[in-house]
């Protein structure tokens, strides 16, 4: 086995790996950006060594500095985690050259797979099955569009290299292909480098099945059960899952053996993962699944598939790298129970899941039977840079409705402020009655998203705490005085106090009287409610109202309060009353930059006529394309940027001429 090794990644994936190689004895090594020098993995590692500046093509994708790393510390081995250089061939080679070992597979292997065409051709070829589609060269638009005719639409157009949903459109009539494509390809040369594309049949009800396989050097090959990833936005995995619902024994057997099949086929050698979309306009069937693509890595959804079969795939990984044979063989693997897995991003749900970016100022996870991989601390900052993760919620139960249950209660329990996230999104999720029964597939999300998204108000006792927070009546009580435990009491009259607070974009004040030892009466609506704070203990509060003895938790922030009650959070805003309101004059006028990102195109000029929801403006974040589109009907007065500009958060991208009053 190795003594030590350098984890080529970063966030959650190297935090990760570097638990399993402390528990078995392994030193590791961390490689990071200026962004992450202050990053948990790098306090985890037993050395760290700066690759360069924050971009990831000066940093994380630098193979020549990754190496030096290697020499410079002693490093044996590299575990490339997933994204960044974990699939590329040129990365294994020149460790290779270098004497030092790849803990993933071969460079051929990852070639033969790296091309979704070519992996394609080689699976149809090993007898595996393909979805219909085009995966040949010739990549002529019009050439294209006549083979999108002939499969018949809807169909999916996918970039030939890379995955995550990246590069990847849905064409639903053929009048939308050309613009499709040219989107696609645009995606996949920047986020791949590669602007090729296939064409395939879109399947009309998909569930989205994947195979965790493993490979050694010694001519073995298993399959360690399915992993159901249907629920998908922008063909981005939400909640994973293992094992698949409503799964046929004869489907899983026949799936797993296709995936052990495709794997031989390469010889192939660490984890790896099959990935199949299944048809089930009729159910799931053994004769309706087909292979998609194969990723070459350990998956981020992985920690389900450990769940399941009390296996750790990190140390399957070092095992075979350092040259063993497989730890079990197919007869030894076998599953118990179900596994859930939620993908928490500092992402904004209703704004169409926007990447928000942001300083942690609280985060608390659930403690218990939860497992939690993450990879940033109360504190750190979410940046414009990497994937917008914050952690990944794991849950194990005996049965599917179990594991749902305490996934909803995990959601619920865990608390973020300092940037927005998509937790009641999954939240909601788990409460979908499709979802909860097992009827899953690819499209659930986007037939059902305006219900998914929706916010509920924030409670009367919601709003109640935040104005008892920004007065700092929240706040311990320590002192010896027994006056100290008044806060906001005064001797000669009740103390009438005015929090002002921004809820939905209006400012609101409350009147809050302090009636002494923690009691307040709050006015919100016609009659006042009385709090009384029984106990208060770093930020969570238990409180009676109404004769019911209730608790939440409190996040005071810059500028604002968060308070997490009821399987909720509410953040408030906490206006400077000597300051002036913001001038909104114009602002429909104007079309802004709602993230830090790069402008990809720009799709009109000064004195250009526009409409109400006219795309104008193609933002690349975190390299996903984000459309911007018109404010209102108008003219173009002004275009404030050019292509290939990076422009920050609230950037004026353009400028509409101003309406014309209508004359008296």
């Amino acid at each position: 086995m190795f003594r030590k090794i350098l984890i080529a990644n970063r966030g959650e994936i190297a935090c990760r790996v570097m638990e399993t190689a402390r528990r078995l004895g392994i030193r590791t090594v961390a490689v990071y950006s200026d962004a992450d020098a202050n990053a948990k993995h790098v306090a985890m590692a037993d050395e760290a060594f700066r690759l360069g500046p924050a971009p990831v093509g000066e940093s994380y994708l630098k193979i020549d500095a990754i190496i030096d790393a290697c020499r410079r510390s002693g490093a044996e081995a590299v575990h490339p985690g997933y994204g960044f250089l974990s699939e590329n061939p040129v990365f294994v080679d020149e460790l290779a050259k270098a004497g030092i070992a790849f803990i993933g597979p071969s460079a051929d292997a990852i070639r033969a797979m790296g091309l979704k065409d070519a992996a394609k051709a080689l699976m149809e070829k090993a007898g595996v099955p393909v979805v219909p589609g085009y995966h040949g060269d010739n990549q002529d638009p019009a050439f294209l569009k006549g083979e999108a005719d002939k499969i018949g639409y809807p169909v999916l157009i996918k970039a030939r290299a890379g995955g995550g949903g990246k590069g990847m459109r849905r064409v639903d009539d053929p009048k939308d292909f050309s613009s499709a494509l040219e989107g696609a390809q645009r995606e996949g040369e920047a986020s791949f480098g590669d602007g090729r594309v296939l064409i395939e049949k879109y399947l009309t009800k998909p569930r989205h099945i994947e195979i965790q396989v493993f490979g050694d050097n010694h001519g073995n090959a298993v399959h360690l059960f399915e992993r159901d990833c249907s629920l998908q936005r922008r063909h981005q995995k939400v909640i994973e899952e293992a094992p698949a619902p409503d799964m046929p024994e004869d489907m899983r057997k026949a799936m797993g053996e296709a995936a052990v099949t495709a794997a031989k086929a390469i010889d192939y050698s660490g984890a790896g993962t099959i990935e199949f979309i299944a048809d089930v306009s009729e159910g799931l069937s053994a004769d309706r699944f087909y292979f998609m693509e194969m990723n070459t890595r350990l998956q981020v959804e992985h920690p389900v598939t450990e769940m399941i079969t009390g296996e750790d795939l990190v140390e399957w990984q070092l095992q075979v790298a350092a040259g063993n044979p497989l730890p079990k063989t197919q007869e030894e693997i076998s599953f118990s129970g179900w596994a859930f897995e939620a993908r928490l991003y500092a992402e904004d749900a209703p704004k169409g899941f926007l990447p928000a970016i942001g300083t942690l100022s609280h985060l608390r996870f659930p403690e218990g039977s939860v497992r939690i991989d993450s990879g940033v601390r109360s504190g750190d900052e979410i940046t414009p840079f990497y994937d917008p993760m914050i952690a990944k919620v794991i849950v194990r139960g005996a049965t599917r409705d179990t594991a749902l249950a305490k996934l909803l209660a995990a959601l619920e329990e865990t608390e973020v402020a300092g940037c927005v996230t998509n937790a009641a999104f999954l939240a909601s999720l788990c409460r979908h009655e499709g979802f909860s029964k097992g009827d899953v597939d690819t499209g659930l999300i986007d037939r059902d998203l305006q219900s998914l998204i929706a916010e509920a108000p924030p409670s009367d006792e919601a709003i109640a705490l935040a104005a008892l927070a920004a007065l700092g009546l929240t706040e311990p009580r320590k002192g010896a005085d027994p006056w100290d435990s008044l806060a906001g009491w005064r001797m000669w009259s009740a103390s009438r106090q005015y929090a002002l607070l921004e809820i939905d974009g209006e400012r609101r004040d409350v009147e809050v009287h302090a009636l002494g030892t923690g009691r307040f009466t709050v006015h919100l609506g016609e009659e006042p409610q009385t709090y009384d704070l029984r106990e208060i203990d770093n930020g969570t509060i238990v409180f009676n109202c109404n004769g019911a003895r209730r608790s939440a938790s409190i996040a005071m922030g810059q500028g604002d309060v968060t308070v997490f009650f009821g399987g909720d959070a509410h953040s408030f805003g906490l206006p400077d009353r000597l300051a002036g309101e913001d001038e909104a004059a114009g602002a429909g006028d104007q079309l802004i930059a709602p993230m830090p990102g790069l402008v990809k195109l720009l799709q009109g000029k000064p004195g250009d006529t526009v409409t109400r929801d006219q795309p104008l403006v193609v933002l690349e974040a975190m390299k996903m394309e984000h459309t911007l589109k018109a404010p209102r009907d108008g003219v173009i007065g002004e275009v404030l940027v050019t292509a290939g500009e990076q422009v920050q958060d609230g950037t004026v991208l353009l400028v509409l001429q101003e309406e014309e009053s209508d004359a008296a």
